[in-house]
């Protein structure tokens, strides 16, 4: 788990005093709102979403909201089946899962929420991996690698004849169809002979503890964990973005000059999830504080009118299947999604 910031700090201070005076709750708090809020997806989503979630319930107190981990691929095969109401993803939907959904009755949007970097990093004792190329990483990744390339001298001659082992996202993640896209050139398609996992945190904690380690996954997983990872620059041999290797940093993932890996996340909400008022509110929570939370976990906020065009996108949504408008007044959207 992500370590608290400032702003959610205060809120777990203030829950945490509850049992000697009682719960703190936003003084625009909604106790009419009630029910459930289903989340699943992207581990690399989860973050934002759970940071927004947190604060959500200072504002609907008796809303409980869950937020599962299956990976950007896993929580399409959820939503499209209608088992949940909110979909986290690392990547855009395919044909195949939105046929699902729309042979379920189901309509539903993509909304944008922030930027994220996938940061290649290896642990702090290797001291001969100062950047890596994409070509590279496409010799060591591909397919044709698997049970062929296993030393780091096979990746750049004057590297250690030593193993090299290899971290990387589970293939239900959003996160690996991204990056076999990005350096493999076709997505979907790698090595299979690595160790894969759905979690982030299982793969920080596999390279922090293997000094031939080298593994990939979201920027803020690195940034919570750079003390015991060293993220490595990625050289797209590509002068037209910035010439030479580039680390993923805020700067270099919001302008993009950190290519390929640099992507959107999303959010993605159905037609039958708009229903709820309890969902909408949460949607215009979302929506009001997704920049500052974001950013308070490691993610690069959209642009402030890119966050307006996306919630306008979600209010057209909305209105399209409840034949309600939404307000993007946080007091009056309950009352406006009850009516």
């Amino acid at each position: 788990m992500l370590h608290i910031k400032p702003l959610r700090f205060c809120m777990v201070l203030l829950a945490l005093a509850a049992t000697a005076c009682g719960p703190q709750y936003d003084e625009n708090a909604d106790f009419t709102l009630k029910g459930d809020i289903s989340i699943d997806g992207s581990s690399t989503v989860y973050p934002i979403t759970e940071a927004v979630a947190e604060e959500y319930r200072y504002v609907a107190p008796n809303v409980r909201t869950t937020i599962g981990v299956s990976g950007s691929g896993g929580g399409f095969k959820k939503f499209s089946r209608g088992e949940i109401d909110i979909s986290n993803a690392s990547r855009s939907i395919k044909e195949n899962e939105a046929a699902a959904a729309h042979e379920n009755g189901l309509d539903f949007i993509e909304l944008s929420v922030a930027y994220d970097g996938l940061t290649i990093v290896v642990n702090p004792e290797n001291t001969w991996a100062k950047d890596i190329t994409v070509a590279e990483l496409k010799k060591l990744w591909e397919p044709a690698a698997q049970n062929k390339i296993t030393r780091w001298s096979q990746v750049r001659p004057e590297w250690p004849d030593r193993p090299i082992r290899l971290y990387g996202a589970g293939v239900e993640s959003g996160t690996y169809d991204y990056f076999t896209e990005a350096i493999v050139g076709k997505s979907h398609a790698s090595r299979g002979d690595y160790t894969a996992s759905e979690d982030d945190n299982v793969l920080v904690q596999g390279v922090a503890g293997d000094i031939n380690a080298l593994g990939f996954f979201g920027y803020a997983y690195y940034e919570e964990n750079k003390d015991k990872l060293k993220a490595i620059p990625v050289d797209d041999e590509d002068d037209s973005n910035g010439a030479g290797p580039i680390f993923p940093t805020l700067q270099t993932i919001k302008d993009g000059t950190y290519a390929p890996l640099s992507r959107a996340l999303f959010l993605y909400v159905n037609s039958e999830a708009v229903k709820k008022p309890q969902v909408v509110r949460f949607m215009d929570f979302y929506f009001e504080n997704a920049a500052q939370l974001s950013q308070e976990v490691g993610f690069i906020p959209l642009p402030e009118e890119k966050y307006k065009e996306e919630y306008q996108k979600f209010r057209q949504f909305a209105a399209k299947h409840t034949g309600k408008a939404v307000s993007t007044d946080k007091t009056d959207t309950a009352k406006t999604a009850n009516q």
